[in-house]
C-alpha cells in the first residue's frame, strides 16, 4: 500500500506522537547522525514546543496506520536566532545575506523517513507539503554535508546548496528552496 502524505495542525500532533519518536529514533541511529534513540523522546518534548512557534507546519507519512515519515517547518524570526547553530549560519551568511534569505523564511526544521520507505519518494513529498506556502517560495534548510543521501533529495527536488561553510565542527551546509529567490546568488557543487 502506498503511503499517504498529509498536512497534520499543530491540535493532531499528539494523534501521531508514537510514530513521529518511532521514525525519528530509527532515522537518526545512522550515519551521519549516530543518535540515540533515547533522543527521540526529548525530540518529541521539543516538537511539543515548536509547534506553537509562528508559521508552524508539519505533515506526515502512513502507511496502513503506521507513520513512515513526517516533516516540520516554521517561519525564521525576524531577529535571527542566535541560539543552536543559528549564530553559525549568520557567520557564514553575513548579516545582509542572513536578513534577506533567512529571515521571514520558511525554515524546515526537521525530515526523517523510516529507514524501509526510503527510495518510495515519502522524503520529497514531505518536503513538498511542508513548504508549498513557503512565503514568496522563501524556505531554506540546514543540514550535514554528510547527511548524503538527504542532500540527493534536497538537490534533486531542486534545493540549492549556499557556497557559504558553515563554521564549525558539525560540517553544517545551507540549502535555499527551489522558488527561493536568492537562489541566483546561491552556488550548487
Amino acid at each position: 500500500m502506498a503511503a499517504e502524505v498529509r498536512t497534520v495542525e499543530p491540535g493532531e500532533l499528539p494523534r501521531y506522537a508514537e510514530g513521529v519518536r518511532d521514525v525519528y529514533a530509527r532515522a537518526f541511529a545512522g550515519p551521519p547522525w549516530h543518535e540515540d534513540p533515547a533522543q527521540a523522546a526529548v525530540y518529541a518534548e521539543r516538537l511539543a514546543r515548536n509547534a506553537l512557534r509562528p508559521g508552524f507546519t508539519a505533515a506526515v507519512s502512513v502507511s496502513a496506520g503506521t507513520v513512515s515519515g513526517f516533516a516540520t517547518a516554521w517561519t525564521t524570526p525576524e531577529v535571527f536566532p542566535a541560539d543552536r547553530s543559528y549564530g553559525q549560519v549568520a557567520e557564514a551568511l553575513g548579516p545582509e545575506r542572513t536578513r534577506a534569505w533567512l529571515c521571514g523564511a520558511l525554515e524546515v526544521n526537521e525530515l526523517a523517513v523510516a529507514p524501509e520507505a526510503h527510495g518510495a519518494g515519502i522524503g520529497a513529498g514531505l518536503l513538498e507539503a511542508v513548504t508549498a506556502r513557503a512565503p514568496g517560495g522563501r524556505c531554506w534548510l540546514l543540514t550535514s554535508v554528510r547527511a548524503e543521501a538527504a542532500l540527493r533529495l534536497y538537490e534533486r527536488t531542486g534545493w540549492r546548496r549556499v557556497a557559504a561553510p558553515v563554521p564549525g565542527k558539525a560540517a553544517l551546509v545551507v540549502l535555499l528552496g527551489p522558488g527561493h529567490p536568492g537562489r541566483g546568488d546561491a552556488w550548487a557543487p
